[in-house]
C-alpha cells in the first residue's frame, strides 16, 4: 500500500526536499549513470506527488509544472520510482494520481511531457501521443508526448 501526498514547494520541509532530492539523484543520475542539472528552477512553480511505503520511505514522487515554466501547458516531470517498488505497479499509479491532480488542478488543459524514449508505451497507456521526432537529452533518447 503508498500513501501519497500532495504539497507545494512552500509546504516541502528541508528533510522531505532532501528525500526526494535524494531519489531523484539516486535513479535519474547514479542508476542511469547520467550527468545533468535535476535543479533546474521549476521546483518552486510545481506542485509535489510524494509516495511512501508502508515502511514510511519515499518510493515514489512526480510533480507538476505550472503553464509557461517548461511548456505552453502543464508539464508531469521527474516521474521516479525506487528499485525496491519497480515492476509492482506502483509507477503505474503514481501516474494515475499525477494525472488526476493534474486534471483537478488544470481543468481542460492537455499535458505535455519529455519522455525517456524507453517509456513512450508506457505513457501511451495513459493517452500520451507522441509529439514529435526523438531528440537526445543528457546523453538519453527522449521524445515529446502530449495527452489531449
Amino acid at each position: 500500500m503508498i500513501r501519497w501526498h500532495w504539497h507545494t514547494y512552500q509546504q516541502l520541509t528541508t528533510d522531505l526536499l532532501y528525500a526526494i532530492l535524494r531519489l531523484r539523484q539516486e535513479v535519474f543520475s547514479v542508476e542511469q549513470s547520467c550527468a545533468y542539472l535535476d535543479l533546474d528552477g521549476r521546483d518552486q512553480y510545481s506542485l509535489h506527488l510524494t509516495g511512501y511505503d508502508a515502511g514510511g520511505e519515499l518510493v515514489a514522487y512526480l510533480r507538476i509544472v505550472e503553464p509557461g515554466r517548461r511548456f505552453p501547458v502543464p508539464s508531469i516531470g521527474r516521474v521516479v520510482t525506487s528499485q525496491s517498488v519497480r515492476r509492482s505497479g506502483v509507477g503505474k499509479m503514481l501516474m494515475a494520481e499525477g494525472l488526476r491532480k493534474a486534471a483537478e488542478v488544470y481543468p481542460g488543459q492537455p499535458n505535455r511531457i519529455s519522455a525517456q524514449q524507453y517509456l513512450e508505451r508506457f505513457y501511451n497507456s495513459f493517452g500520451y501521443v507522441r509529439a514529435g521526432a526523438v531528440y537526445d537529452e543528457d546523453g538519453i533518447p527522449h521524445v515529446e508526448m502530449v495527452r489531449p
